[in-house]
């Protein structure tokens, strides 16, 4: 997959689509634009990675209300880190600029 090769691969700016558990949801971001902060457990970890973060703009799109447990679908760009890496621009491009993300759950899309 997409995610699996950018983790291996230490790749960043890689568009990809993940369907993962929420293993953990963080405390918000409020440093600069809101984030809602996501802690997502990968079904098959890649090396010592085994989760990767969602960093969701919620002052462009609408707080996802899922919790610990819960399956979601993100659609966003993925960055490496050391830590296994974010996953943001899980939301619309204002500006039309670039291709925007997204995530589902419970079948609501919420970008």
């Amino acid at each position: 997959s997409a995610l699996r090769s950018a983790i291996r691969d230490r790749r960043s700016e890689v568009m990809i689509t993940l369907e993962a558990e929420v293993v953990k949801v963080l405390p918000d971001d409020d440093e600069g634009s809101r984030h809602q902060r996501l802690l997502l457990v990968l079904d098959e970890p890649v090396g010592q990675v085994d989760t990767v973060l969602i960093a969701h703009n919620i002052d462009l799109a609408d707080r996802v209300p899922c919790a610990e447990g819960e399956r979601v679908t993100v659609r966003g760009q993925y960055e490496w880190n050391d830590k296994g890496g974010v996953i943001h621009w899980t939301h619309h491009d204002p500006k039309g600029w670039r291709e925007g993300g997204w995530i589902e759950h419970r079948g609501v899309r919420y970008e």
